[in-house]
């Protein structure tokens, strides 16, 4: 039988753990409870079984304490970055060349027909 909380029902508290959390520094490793597991399961949209609550309120909890273990590196003095090595286009000159022979290129093509590559239709 699928467990899923009410849909008025609201969880003031797991939100306002996340705006705490959030302000502080250092994350303290919370282990979500099962009411938490359904709160987000309702935001969700999602039913789910007996087992399946606690499968997920275990693996969710383990989440929060790798988030918590970033949380606790020292970071200042680092410049926030997308990428942790410098990125840089290597682009060759646009050279004109001539082009393959047609008859070279549809050689390797699996279906040609009137010097054309034959594909299937795509609209009908």
């Amino acid at each position: 039988m699928p467990c899923i909380a009410p849909e008025g029902t609201r969880r003031p508290g797991l939100a306002t753990r996340a705006r705490v959390r959030a302000a502080s520094p250092i994350l303290d490793g919370m282990a979500l409870t099962r009411d938490d597991v359904l709160h987000i399961a309702r935001l969700a949209r999602i039913a789910l079984s007996d087992d399946e609550v606690e499968r997920f309120r275990a693996q969710l909890s383990g989440i929060l304490d790798h988030f918590a273990a970033l949380a606790a590196v020292d970071t200042d003095g680092v410049e926030p970055t997308a990428h942790p090595l410098p990125l840089a286009n290597v682009m060759r000159d646009d050279v004109i060349e001539p082009s393959l022979p047609r008859d070279d290129v549809l050689a390797n093509a699996p279906l040609a027909e009137d010097g054309y590559f034959r594909v299937r239709a795509v609209l009908e």
